[in-house]
């Protein structure tokens, strides 16, 4: 089989937010970038996964150095030359796996649990699989991944508490104005940490504005959880009469920038203000949180600030690690299946195959009865039977080793099974795992 899965990327654990949201993708970018990137020679398969918290480019490839030179070009070409290196991670193989499973968990997130993430992987496996980047080792791992993120959530309590981006702002606002029941709460989008907000806002009794560039999603969510949505024009003076903001738009440039900030706080009378951009990249100007009584917190400000129920969640989290590591070692032995049994089957044919077309050119020139070909034919398979029986005990064995991947090529090497009879039969063993497991889009 070709290739080998890797991941090259870098998250919250490895980069500044400064980094990440320079780097971050969403829309209709994702899946020209994961195009383009997919487009080079040396990746059999591609997909890009592009967080708050990470940006991660899943592949195969037969030549992982070149593959894995092909991503990181990709990632220092978004900032400058060589600018990230020293913020990236890549791993290979079993290590890719375990990486895939246990950021779909949400093991791997800044806050230990958030549901969010499995969406966002959802959403890049859908994406992949619309480009047509996807083939048997991508879909098989994803598949198994979103299964791993449904035993984690169920089985254990990783999920337990506030666990979540937006309900951790919106516990930030009740530790810094106490009971939230009156105060005005803005919302700034309508995308889905804006929907998780004013899920928890409704339940605290705040009184929801919603402003967001598509006026028709403003309203829905106004509807749903009983807000105001308000024009985008409206921003300033909206600032202007909110206690809480919380903004998580989608804009690749600050739309509440300093100067605006100042002009709203002279309006305000400076009166004290949350500001808590969960956005990637940020929508506030950093230096909004040098202006008087205004409170600014961005993404990795609410790490700091999520150790409620963090205990207990631990504590499940070695339950939910060890379901990974138990489906990590059942997703390598269906690899090594992959590869070992139509290596089986094509030493077989291939043994089998010398020995029929030597029994046709000796019984050619002899006159033989049928049930004495019939006898020949059996020794013929019994032989072969008998040679390959210590091999075979000795390959499956191998199979099960680190170095088990080399055993196997060689063993195709020395006998030429991949130019032989039999290349069919490994073919079609290859794609029957794909068969077993549809791809599906996933919702």
């Amino acid at each position: 089989m070709k290739g080998e899965l890797f991941v090259v990327g870098l998250s919250h654990r490895t980069a500044p937010l400064a980094i990440r949201e320079r780097l971050a993708v969403s829309g209709e970018k994702l899946a020209e970038d994961l195009s383009a990137l997919s487009k080079t020679s040396t990746m059999d398969e591609a997909l890009l996964i592009s967080t708050c918290n990470r940006v991660e480019v899943y592949a195969s490839a037969s030549d992982i150095a070149a593959a894995s030179r092909e991503v990181r070009n990709y990632l220092n070409g978004k900032i400058a030359p060589d600018a990230i290196d020293g913020h990236l991670y890549e791993r290979v193989g079993t290590d890719a796996v375990k990486h895939a499973f246990r950021v779909a968990s949400s093991l791997d997130s800044m806050i230990l649990g958030e549901p969010q993430i499995l969406g966002q992987v959802k959403t890049a496996y859908a994406t992949a699989h619309a480009a047509g980047t996807l083939g048997t080792l991508l879909s098989r791992c994803f598949h198994r991944a979103f299964a791993v993120a449904k035993r984690v959530r169920t089985e254990t309590g990783v999920a337990a508490g506030t666990v979540s981006v937006s309900s951790i702002a919106c516990e930030l606002a009740k530790k810094i104005f106490g009971d939230l029941h009156g105060r005005r709460v803005l919302l700034l989008g309508a995308g889905k940490m804006s929907e998780t907000a004013a899920r928890h806002l409704r339940k605290q009794g705040a009184q929801l504005y919603i402003v967001n560039r598509s006026p028709e999603r403003a309203e829905e969510l106004a509807r749903v959880y009983g807000g105001i949505a308000k024009r985008m024009e409206d921003l300033a003076h909206e600032l202007t009469l909110a206690d809480v903001a919380i903004t998580s738009t989608s804009s690749p440039d600050f739309v509440i920038t300093r100067e605006l900030m100042q002009s709203v706080q002279k309006a305000r009378r400076h009166r004290l203000m949350l500001l808590v951009d969960i956005a990637v990249p940020r929508d506030v100007d950093p230096r909004v949180g040098t202006i008087s009584n205004v409170i600014l917190y961005d993404i990795d400000d609410l790490e700091k600030v999520s150790g409620e129920n963090l205990a207990e969640r631990l504590r499940e989290a070695s339950v939910a690690e060890q379901i990974v590591e138990g489906e990590v070692r059942e997703f390598e032995e269906w690899r090594r299946s992959l590869v070992l049994t139509p290596t089986i089957v094509a030493l077989r044919e291939t043994f089998q195959q010398v020995v029929r077309d030597e029994l046709a050119r000796t019984t050619s020139r002899l006159s033989l009865r049928e049930e004495d070909k019939r006898a020949l034919e059996r020794m013929g398979e019994a032989i072969v039977t008998k040679l390959l029986h210590q091999p075979l005990q000795e390959l499956k064995r191998g199979a099960e080793d680190s170095d088990g991947a080399e055993m196997i090529a060689a063993v195709r090497k020395l006998f030429d099974l991949e130019t032989s009879t039999s290349a069919q039969a490994v073919s079609n063993a290859e794609a029957a795992p794909a068969a077993a497991s549809p791809q599906k889009k996933p919702t």
